[in-house]
């Protein structure tokens, strides 16, 4: 007899997390939460109440939580100018600390006793949602039925579905694109089909959110950038909340061929995965903040800020958003951004994101001292001569003890 009553159920309404719903309810013989999150996926989620409801699900939550997502997750990254292995902007890492702590909230509410997710025993997701839950909510069991079942295959899905009279569109599953997609407002991925092959070029009809660059207007689309403590508020002068920042910046970068990667990355389980992305409105936000930064940042703590960059980059990446050091790093992070305000001009160029203006009332930018023209002794030259000399002592005393330089 299985002690587990309830569980909360991470459900997309697709054919994996339908099969989940029915494959709980049979091998544990409890109750299924479901709940799907809308993070700006760009498909429906509504539809998952009727799917949810067939499988005789009583208590569904579907939830918008655009506005959350890029205010609580997406701009504190981008504070930091966060990439992964010098080019992934994690748009699937980002997404999942939110989903791991709406899972643990809504069993909390219902009184479940364990939660569920349709992530793989191959991925980096299944240990995200777990680092998460984990943290939040230490004595939660976890039920990936990926690590348990025999269906390991696609056909092995839909045979299920049809044996336990689960209603999935079969001539649509068919149909059904050959890469495995995740999608939020910050990005799109594709993984698998010719993508595991490293040297296969990526199909032109794979890519969903852009243009390609030869293919993108013939003239730049120029865009101002308003940053308030390190987050952009505003659009050409219109104030916007973090969500439609996104979506709309999405729509420029996209339409302008901006935000393809096709990278091979270090998967924390162990493995190299090969996998496409599209982040056009993140990769025209990392530009943007670092133009701002550029003029409103000191130089040493702008230096130390990027050394601390990849640590951080790395923290998310693993799964590990609820620990003490991410929060640690965060509070650093914060720290620097209290003078981040300003505003950027960017040129939008098949798929180039040219920075073309940067003015700031922060700004550290000094015209009267940086001038190649008179500068009326606000900077003596001479000054310089010493400043060389110093920093050369522990050079010349070395070069004095006959040490080697080559």
């Amino acid at each position: 007899m299985s002690d587990v009553k309830k569980v909360v159920l991470a459900y997309s309404g697709g054919l994996d997390t339908s099969v989940i719903v029915k494959w709980l309810q049979e091998t544990y013989n409890c109750e299924v939460v479901t709940f799907t999150a809308d993070i700006g996926q760009g498909e429906e989620v509504e539809p998952a109440r009727a799917k949810a409801q067939a499988l005789g699900v009583k208590e569904i939550y579907i939830e918008d939580l655009r506005e959350e997502f890029v205010r609580d997750y997406v701009y504190p990254m981008f504070r930091a100018n966060t990439i992964y292995e010098g080019e992934y902007l994690l748009g699937t890492s980002i997404a999942r600390p939110l989903i791991a702590k709406r899972l643990i909230e809504i069993a909390n509410q219902t009184g479940a006793d364990a939660i569920s997710h349709g992530a793989t025993g191959k991925g980096n997701d299944q240990v995200r949602f777990e680092l998460g839950a984990y943290a939040l909510k230490p004595g939660v069991k976890v039920i990936a039925p990926w690590r348990e079942w025999d269906l390991n295959s696609r056909e092995k899905l839909m045979a299920y579905c049809q044996q336990h009279d689960i209603p999935v569109d079969f001539a649509g599953q068919k149909k059904k694109s050959p890469y495995s997609m995740d999608a939020n407002l910050l990005h799109i991925s594709y993984e698998g089909g010719i993508l595991e092959d490293p040297w296969a070029e990526a199909e032109e009809d794979m890519w969903r959110w852009s243009v390609s660059p030869e293919a993108a207007p013939d003239e730049p689309t120029y865009v101002e950038l308003t940053f308030d403590q390190g987050d952009i508020v505003a659009i050409d002068g219109v104030p916007m909340k973090p969500h439609e920042v996104l979506e709309k910046l999405n729509k420029m970068g996209g339409d302008n061929g901006i935000g393809r990667l096709d990278i091979v990355e270090n998967r924390y389980v162990g493995m190299k995965s090969r996998g496409c992305y599209e982040t056009p409105g993140g990769t025209i936000m990392l530009k943007a903040h670092r133009a701002i930064e550029s003029l409103t940042l000191d130089r040493e703590e702008a230096h130390l800020k990027d050394e601390l960059m990849p640590k951080y980059a790395e923290v998310i990446y693993n799964g590990y958003w609820w620990s003490p050091e991410r929060r640690m790093l965060q509070a650093a992070i914060d720290e620097t951004q209290r003078n981040v305000s300003g505003v950027v001009r960017l040129k939008l160029y098949k798929g180039n994101v040219i920075v073309a203006g940067r003015q700031s009332d922060q700004s550290l930018f000094d015209e009267s001292i940086a001038t190649f023209e008179d500068d009326a002794g606000a900077y003596d030259q001479k000054d310089a001569e010493g400043f060389i000399k110093l920093n050369a002592l522990r050079l010349r005393i070395a070069a004095g003890k006959g040490r080697k330089q080559d």
